[in-house]
């Protein structure tokens, strides 16, 4: 088969082609419980705040303290804390994200959102996670969802939903200056001043930069993709009366790759975004919000020739693409009488790609305008005073490409004790068809010989999802939750082989189609456990298996591989000291099973490895805090993902040194 790879599009090419509050003080152990953990809230699952030890699914919360003690640099660093999701890196700016599998550098089903603003782009229906950030010391907390969402957040939320919240404004008054650098995260600073107007309006404004060292190849030569990052944003909260406020926020952000390939261009991304969200509370239980955001993104990559068995079949181009975003968004919280209680609410989105077709890589349409209309409607029965909830609902929407999407969901909760509860669900969802489903051709239209080429008729990707699990609070200073889950997936896309040509008598071009079905099962567990004041432990374990086949009588080039390239065990330990001195010690250990790779329809397989995070802290005096951290300790280099080659990517070990400034 035949393998391409474009610098920021690699994995959509290769796929294509293939077949709490932060603690300012290090003593936040004492003021992080474990019943502190329970009790914190939650918005991801009911889209209503409820606390996270009677959320019926199998949700984790990463808090910002988390956050600063890991020494993590990045939003998909920060991931790694949530262990229910396979996170690993490719190279120095590239990412996959994914739960309860189907890991791909172009993963589709995983619903991503920053403070409500959804970002996954409708080219693959995927995140591309490098251009993902904020300063990292001003977010609140992300909640991590494995299992289905679409039933209250639409298509796209089939195997997990990512909800990142920032802090209010109200909550970062002062300065916070930080600054550092090390071996890889090779220089950075942040800058973040909040304050206040009258007596009810909060605002803070903020700038970061940052620079990248290069991956390494395996042959040990140093790869071309040390980059940079520049954003800066802003935030206003406000009390406009006492039932309504009122949040406004906004960032911009560009990023540029020092390799170049064709024209002297370098992958570079550019975009902006402004939300606005209205919120009335009526009384304790009944409220409403609005929300509107505008967001565009500006991607421009050098696309080198299609090159097949030596042979170009295309010159070296540039590829761009300008994707505008209007989202409105209402919702409505409230009880019906003593035993219901309802969310319901509407939507409405209208997405413009316009496309800058390369020699390589083409759509076929180059200007697309696209709507999305959609409802949704829950509630929860309470059957059982404090003992046994019922929860339906669904969400129903109306796509360009597929008409009417239904996503319904089912979900039961026992309060077997005050402190254990167990609940099961069962949810179906969809992933809606994407550019590259539809309208990619490699290379581009004006070729000969179109090699890969979309299906106007591609439908939606389907799955059955049927979930189990338990949390409850063991002792005191210990916890654990599980989940397990059985999937049927249908109308998963495939790629098939078209009649001979005539001329040439080659069964191009390859095309996509919804030929696999499969299904996959695992169990997911996490526990923390305090055994002395200043030392808390975190662990988690996942397993998965799955199995991906092509529908009795149809085919598949790939054999089902382009969508199980995901580790069968995962665990991890992660440990967070309070010592005396105003130190701190945190560590994270990491162990990942090897991954099935697909190699032109053969297996293939990153090898297994285990990998530890060391982050040492010092606080002197209140305002002030420098730290020391390692990354990636346990080897010099190591892949955790791609096709294994002299020319594969490797990460490297990382050391840096950091100084915050607060006042």
């Amino acid at each position: 088969m035949f393998c391409l790879r474009t610098p920021g599009l690699s994995g959509l090419l290769a796929v294509a082609m293939s077949f709490p509050v932060v603690a300012a003080e290090p003593d936040a152990l004492a003021d992080l419980s474990i019943e502190d953990l329970a009790n914190l809230e939650v918005t991801s699952v009911s889209r209503r705040p409820e606390k996270l030890s009677e959320t019926p699914s199998a949700i984790q919360v990463v808090t910002s303290d988390e956050i600063h003690r890991s020494g993590a640099t990045s939003i998909p660093q920060a991931l790694r804390l949530a262990s229910n999701l396979n996170v690993a890196q490719e190279n120095s700016q590239g990412w996959v994200v994914s739960a309860r599998g189907f890991t791909s550098d172009v993963g589709n089903k995983l619903l991503v959102m920053m403070d409500g603003r959804t970002v996954y782009t409708p080219l693959f229906s995927g995140v591309f996670w490098y251009r993902q950030d904020y300063l990292l010391d001003d977010l609140d907390r992300i909640e991590v969802i494995s299992g289905p969402g679409g039933s209250v957040w639409g298509a796209n939320a089939v195997n997990g939903v990512i909800n990142i919240t920032s802090k209010s404004a109200k909550d970062t008054q002062g300065f916070h200056v930080e600054g550092g650098g090390g071996t890889e995260y090779q220089g950075f600073a942040g800058l973040r001043y909040g304050g206040k107007v009258g007596d009810d309006v909060y605002y803070r404004v903020y700038g970061k930069y940052f620079q990248r060292d290069a991956s390494e190849l395996a042959n040990g030569d140093e790869n071309v993709d040390d980059w940079y990052m520049g954003q800066g944003g802003f935030r206003v909260d406000t009390d406009v009366s006492a039932q309504d406020t009122l949040t406004v926020q906004g960032d911009y952000y560009g990023t540029e790759t020092q390799e170049e390939i064709a024209a002297d261009t370098r992958p570079e991304t550019r975009g902006f975004n402004i939300l606005g969200r209205w919120t009335r509370t009526s009384s304790e239980e009944s409220d409403m919000s609005l929300q509107l955001y505008f967001d565009r993104t500006n991607l421009t990559l050098p696309a080198p020739p299609f090159v097949i068995g030596g042979t170009p079949l295309s010159g070296e181009g540039v590829f761009g693409d300008v994707l505008d975003t209007v989202d409105l968004d209402f919702q409505h919280n409230f009880r019906l009488g003593s035993r219901h209680s309802v969310v319901w609410g509407l939507g409405y989105r209208y997405t413009h790609d316009d496309v800058d077709n390369a020699p390589a890589l083409a759509f076929t349409d180059g200007d697309l305008g696209q709507s999305l209309f959609s409802g949704f409607f829950q509630d929860e029965v309470t059957v059982i005073e404090d003992k046994v909830y019922f929860t339906f609902g669904t969400k129903i929407e109306h796509t360009d490409y597929t008409g009417f999407e239904v996503e319904p969901s089912a979900r039961v909760r026992w309060n077997v004790t005050d402190n254990h509860m167990l609940w099961g669900a069962v949810s179906r969802a969809v992933r809606v068809p994407s550019r590259i489903d539809r309208d990619i051709a490699q290379p581009g239209p004006e070729n000969p010989i179109v090699i890969l080429a979309g299906d106007e008729d591609f439908k939606s990707e389907k799955v059955i999802a049927f979930e189990l699990g338990y949390r409850g609070q063991v002792t005191e200073r210990f916890n654990i939750a599980a989940s397990s889950f059985y999937n049927l997936y249908n109308d998963v896309r495939s790629a098939s082989l078209s009649p001979p040509d005539p001329v040439f008598g080659l069964p191009f071009p390859v095309f996509f189609e919804n030929n696999l079905e499969g299904e996959s099962y695992g169990i997911e567990l996490s526990a923390t456990w305090q055994p002395l004041d200043w030392w808390q432990l975190r662990g988690g374990y996942t397993f998965l298996e799955e199995e991906m086949r092509a529908r009795p009588g149809t085919f598949d080039l790939n054999n089902g591989l382009n969508e199980t390239a995901d580790p069968k065990n995962q665990y991890s330990l992660r440990s967070f000291m309070d010592l005396p001195n105003k130190l701190s010690l945190d560590a994270t250990f990491r162990w990942v099973d090897r991954v099935p790779m697909n190699n032109s329809g053969v297996v293939a397989y990153v090898p297994s490895y285990a990998e530890l995070d060391i982050r040492l802290g010092w606080q002197p005096i209140e305002s002030l805090e420098v730290s020391l951290v390692g990354q990636n300790l346990l080897h010099e280099s190591h892949p955790e993902f791609g096709i294994q080659g002299p020319l594969s990517e490797e990460i490297e070990r990382g050391i840096y040194g950091k100084v915050v400034w607060r006042h």
